[in-house]
């Protein structure tokens, strides 16, 4: 499955979640990448001040803030 994480830099909450799923890519089947919400306007509207978002390939929240491991295999489970 391929995931996103909508983030920004010098974000330190962005950086954890990063760091957390990289993690776990050796026990998941995942791959993610990582939008810089302050690179379009339009994301930036739609996240603001949520990052890190972490969404599925439909763009389906699966957390934000903080990694929520357990939502994230929930929705790996589903695929």
């Amino acid at each position: 499955m391929r995931l996103r994480v909508y983030g920004r830099r010098y974000c330190h909450l962005c950086d954890d979640m990063i760091v957390a799923l990289r993690a776990l890519q050796s026990e998941l089947t995942f791959q993610f990448e990582v939008l810089d919400v302050d690179s379009d306007a339009a994301l930036e509207a739609r996240y603001g001040e949520l990052v890190p978002v972490l969404v599925d390939a439909h763009d389906a929240e699966i957390c934000h803030y903080w990694l929520d491991e357990d939502a994230l295999r929930k929705r790996l489970a589903l695929k």
